[in-house]
């Protein structure tokens, strides 16, 4: 008596492969279809944060390239070099963001405004020139760790204290927590230097933690 023979069952394999390939195509087809993000206008919190923080770093290295040929010590020649290069890189890739986002730098701050995102005057960038290079270097301390105070306030215009700014891209999101990080533990590094060189913290308060434009 002959054994009744069982129905064909297909692979597994080839139909899972199939579905898959399907699935892909469906997330190729909807990520190439969906509408971009919109880019950041002249008036968004983006933008200004950007042209500030851009502004701000600028001099954060021209401070930097002033003080280091004209250091007597190790430990501010490297600290400089280290902000230089980091606020450098910084810079490059906020450049390209306001490139990509079809901005210009923006106007330069008023001294007002300049005051409230701990910039340092012309005076005051000439004095590191000009002063004795010991003076210069406690002088470049006080600056910076002015300057940096600044910049913890200007990052608070998207990271607010009850949560991040609605709507801020990632990538700047992303650039405010570096700073923030970054500059925070550099204020310790400077305050402390600062004081084995036998210089006050004589900074001027911390700057407003205010939203401010020009």
């Amino acid at each position: 008596m002959s054994k009744p023979r069982r129905a064909h069952t297909p692979p597994l394999l080839p139909a899972l492969l199939m579905a898959l390939l399907v699935a892909l195509l469906a997330l190729t087809a909807f990520v190439l279809t969906r509408p971009a993000p919109p880019l950041p206008g002249p008036a968004s919190a983006e933008v200004r944060f950007t042209q500030d923080m851009t502004r701000h770093h600028e001099q954060a290295v021209t401070m930097a390239r002033l003080i280091r040929p004209r250091s007597t010590r190790r430990t501010v020649r490297s600290l400089a070099l280290d902000i230089e290069l980091s606020q450098g890189e910084q810079l490059r890739q906020m450049r390209g963001w306001l490139t990509l986002w079809g901005q210009g730098p923006g106007a330069p701050p008023t001294p007002e405004h300049a005051r409230h995102m701990g910039m340092a005057s012309p005076a005051e960038l000439v004095s590191l020139s000009t002063l004795p290079p010991r003076e210069a270097e406690r002088a470049f301390l006080r600056l910076m760790i002015r300057h940096h105070r600044g910049a913890l306030a200007m990052v608070r215009g998207v990271l607010r204290p009850e949560g991040v700014r609605p709507g801020v891209r990632p990538e700047v999101l992303r650039l405010a927590r570096q700073i923030e990080a970054s500059q925070r533990g550099e204020i310790i590094t400077l305050t402390g230097l600062l004081s084995r060189l036998g210089g006050p913290d004589s900074s001027d308060a911390a700057p407003s933690s205010g939203q401010h434009h020009h």
